[in-house]
């Protein structure tokens, strides 16, 4: 098996070491698999799309436009 450093924020590694009986490199394992299924997962999907990318950043600015108008509104 491969080893990988990860870098994290030094208050969030004093809290990772206060909770010594959580197998870190599990939680690490199982975010990284599920990260890749989910690429993989939208990868499959956007292959198999019809849309241009003129269609996509049609949609993007619109979503834009709608997420703006929500919070600004809050």
């Amino acid at each position: 098996m491969g080893t990988l450093s990860v870098s994290v924020p030094d208050g969030l590694r004093e809290q990772m070491i206060g909770l010594e009986e959580i197998n870190w490199s599990a939680v690490a394992r199982k975010a990284f698999e599920e990260k890749i299924k989910e690429v993989e997962f939208l990868k499959n999907i956007a292959k198999k799309s019809k849309l241009t990318d003129k269609d996509a950043d049609e949609i993007t600015a619109k979503i834009n436009q709608s997420m703006a108008k929500k919070f600004k509104g809050m």
